[in-house]
């Protein structure tokens, strides 16, 4: 096996050992467990699971920070593959709450309650409103959109995403967030789609 043979199976592997972990996390949350649960659930051992990170608290944060970098990649590529400005902020939104489905209650709240990992959703929340806005502006631009005010269109997503991120949408409604950012995507793009009131 040549150097770079050896390169490319330990990136492989690390992605391998990050997307396992990431599943562990998203199904059972993070909080109760520690690295040698951690090792024993994914079938490595805690030096393996050292090799990523220094920390519990560091395997976590890199972790989150690999879910939503494999998130916003999936849902970028989801909407290159729509033309119409409606089809992608649909389909944006849409994909951005099925990234999100298979978060259990108990992942989301340990999310919520570690600083650095809700910071990184607050972050992504804010990244995917801007994503928002631009896509609305694109829409309006080609007619697609009725001639609103993007930048308050956008708004108005990015408020309701914050509140889905801040749990209060659940809370209400009893929706999760995967529901709630398809109903946005439903109600949002009904508002400003061109054509008769």
């Amino acid at each position: 096996m040549t150097r770079a043979d050896r390169t490319r199976f330990a990136t492989r592997r690390r992605g391998d050992l990050f997307d396992s972990l990431l599943g562990l996390l998203l199904d059972e949350g993070f909080a109760h467990l520690g690295v040698a649960d951690l090792a024993a659930r994914l079938r490595c051992s805690k030096s393996t699971l050292y090799t990523l990170a220094d920390s519990k608290e560091q395997l976590v944060i890199k972790t989150v920070t690999h879910f939503f970098r494999t998130a916003t990649d999936h849902v970028e590529a989801s909407v290159a593959q729509e033309s119409g400005a409606r089809e992608r902020v649909i389909t944006y939104l849409v994909a951005v709450g099925d990234a999100l489905a298979p978060a259990s209650e108990r992942f989301m709240a340990d999310l919520h309650a570690f600083g650095p990992t809700r910071e990184l959703y607050e972050r992504n929340t804010a990244a995917a409103a801007h994503r928002v806005q631009q896509l609305i502006s694109e829409g309006v631009a080609a007619g697609d959109f009725r001639d609103i005010d993007a930048a308050f269109a956008a708004d108005l997503a990015a408020s309701m995403m914050s509140r889905i991120q801040r749990r209060e949408v659940a809370t209400a409604t009893g929706l999760d967030d995967a529901s709630a950012y398809r109903q946005l995507a439903s109600i949002l793009t009904t508002g400003i789609i061109a054509g008769p009131a």
